[in-house]
């Protein structure tokens, strides 16, 4: 329902931050869990900063701080010329940058998509949106714990970006996912849901950045105590069966949740389980 043309005014991260503000304050929704996706990150980030008391938890997918770092300059502009010059070739070169390894069909069916979406000019100019928006000065503004979900080999926005992400907000956790697609609905899209879910558990994350497989990452003693968990039993129980103080647990089960990128025990012997570590 939005208008196909856009006018330059709009095109500014103001202005996405007043159009999200304004839709909020329509709805008369005061406090949201807000999710960010790629650009749509910056405008998340920058809100969250403005506006702490408006955002109770973050997610960020495929998203970054600074549009200088996600490809060269000369690769940038080339990108915007082969849009705004053939938006025939331009579309089939986003499609894919978004699609990653998906099939011709698929990557066929979303140029043309793109193409019935929008102009060759106003295509361009949000890319030019996407690549001159800078948020870093934000970053250490956002209180709300947040969580940044990445895949790996992500074309479109470098996974190194979202490493960034992670280690500049404050209580943040990152979770990387494999795959290329930068669109959250392509590929193994179950792997998007089930971190989005975990934003939503009553539990912040704490701040983690998960680099190896947590098969790797878990220690001797946190697999005993993810597997006292796994039977239900509490802090002070799991402590009394494995001779240590209860606060020592408590700090395992800290670690053990951080390392799967969950935000609550419950949520963390899920995913032990789809990994295979119980």
């Amino acid at each position: 329902m939005s208008d196909r043309e856009l006018e330059t005014e709009d095109l500014t991260l103001e202005g996405e931050v007043g159009m999200l503000q304004a839709v909020l304050d329509e709805l008369g929704w005061e406090r949201v869990v807000l999710i960010g996706g790629s650009a749509g990150g910056c405008t998340a980030i920058a809100f969250a900063a403005r506006f702490p008391e408006r955002v109770e938890r973050l997610l960020l997918y495929g998203a970054y701080a600074d549009g200088g770092s996600v490809a060269p300059a000369q690769v940038r502009a080339a990108i915007v010329g082969a849009v705004r010059s053939h938006w025939g070739l331009g579309s089939r070169m986003l499609a894919d940058l978004f699609l990653g390894d998906a099939g011709r069909a698929e990557h066929e069916r979303f140029a043309r998509y793109q193409r019935a979406a929008t102009s060759a000019e106003t295509a361009a100019a949000l890319l030019e949106l996407t690549y001159r928006t800078d948020v870093r000065g934000q970053l250490e503004r956002v209180q709300a714990p947040t969580l940044v979900v990445h895949r790996r080999s992500d074309r479109a926005i470098p996974y190194r970006l979202g490493r960034e992400l992670a280690a500049a907000i404050p209580h943040a956790a990152l979770v990387p996912l494999e795959g290329s697609a930068h669109l959250p609905w392509m590929g193994d899209a179950d792997s998007v849901v089930r971190a989005a879910r975990a934003v939503l558990d009553r539990e912040p994350p704490q701040h983690a950045i998960v680099e190896e497989p947590p098969a790797v990452l878990l220690s001797r003693r946190e697999r005993e105590v993810l597997a006292l968990v796994a039977r239900g039993l509490s802090d002070r129980e799991i402590a009394e069966q494995l001779v240590v103080s209860p606060h020592t647990v408590h700090r395992h089960v800290a670690n053990i949740r951080n390392k799967l990128g969950r935000a609550s025990r419950t949520a963390a012997v899920a995913e032990a389980a789809r990994l295979g570590l119980l």
